[in-house]
């Protein structure tokens, strides 16, 4: 066996699903902070010719990043032959052009700081803008995989007579493939967002979705002020409460709280970020993802 799955804490029980479906072991990786706050990565030290992935979901980038450089190039100082990252999350996706004089673009930034320390990154779903593909904006190999199919087996197998709701013009692109797979109606509506915690979502067409189950889709919940609006409208549509189906449940703060305030009738996620609302597992995706880049890893040479 010579590939090993490097977990940071949160991720343990993802690369205990992982590993055996791709024929890895689960290695060794502590993470502690002294009194002054400064990271302490350690890491077993036989990785002499393994091929080597951390597991890290980049919900918390800032705090993440200097302990995945540590523990990329310590990989590397204990003989790793490749080195690659398997983030289900992937942050620093949003600042892809400079909205306002003076702001950093950080999005190639963050790319140009991960290449430095991995031969390849896997993720799913990113939160693509501009970028029309991952590709464009890392320049080692990555691969992003779709949950649309585990989230429609989700929808088919749990909700009956359901329709598919896109808060936003920008869910419109999971919420359709994922309603073609599941095959249910679905629609998208419109939202004017006038600042982080101030957004109003348009009223939809309620034809479509009389006599059913409504299903919101989300690919990211942060503040989850998107979701808690749209649930309001429906509810004064007279709808039903409906099920919050989130791929990256973020929920900063208090959202994941005010998010069942309001009265959905289940808040569902995958398990991309570990949240008690994970309901569908990523494990098998990723697994089979990781098997390629694994094959195709080719170590490059370092500064």
């Amino acid at each position: 066996m010579t590939r090993v799955l490097l977990p940071f804490p949160l991720q343990l029980t993802m690369a205990d699903a992982i590993a055996p479906l791709l024929g890895a072991r689960v290695g060794r990786l502590d993470w502690r902070h002294f009194p002054d706050g400064e990271s302490l990565i350690t890491i077993e030290d036989g990785l002499d010719g393994f091929d080597v992935a951390l597991v890290a979901s980049l919900r918390n980038p800032d705090e993440l990043a200097l302990p995945l450089r540590f523990a990329a190039a310590t990989a590397r100082e204990f003989g790793a032959r490749s080195v690659g990252l398997i983030a289900p999350y992937l942050a620093y996706m949003r600042q892809d052009k400079r909205f306002n004089p003076g702001e950093a673009v950080s999005a190639p930034l963050f790319a140009r700081f991960l290449e430095e320390s991995f031969d390849w990154l896997l993720t799913a779903d990113p939160h693509l803008h501009r970028n029309p593909e991952l590709s464009k904006l890392y320049h080692i190999p990555v691969r992003r995989v779709a949950t649309a199919p585990l989230i429609a087996d989700w929808i088919r197998d749990n909700v009956a007579n359901a329709v598919l709701i896109g808060p936003d013009s920008e869910s419109g692109q999971w919420v359709s493939d994922i309603a073609n797979r599941a095959g249910v109606p679905y629609q998208v509506l419109t939202k004017i967002r006038r600042g982080d915690r101030d957004v109003e979502v348009s009223l939809p067409s309620i034809d479509a979705a009389r006599a059913r189950a409504p299903v919101i889709i989300d690919d990211i919940a942060s503040s989850g002020r998107t979701a808690i609006e749209t649930l309001g409208h429906l509810r004064r549509l007279g709808l039903p409460p409906a099920i919050c189906v989130v791929i990256h449940p973020v929920f900063a703060e208090d959202a994941y709280a005010q998010l069942l305030a309001a009265g959905p009738a289940r808040v569902v996620s995958t398990d991309s970020i570990p949240h008690p609302s994970n309901a569908i597992s990523l494990a098998g995706l990723l697994a089979q993802a990781s098997i390629e880049m694994f094959e195709d890893a080719s170590p490059k040479e370092r500064w």
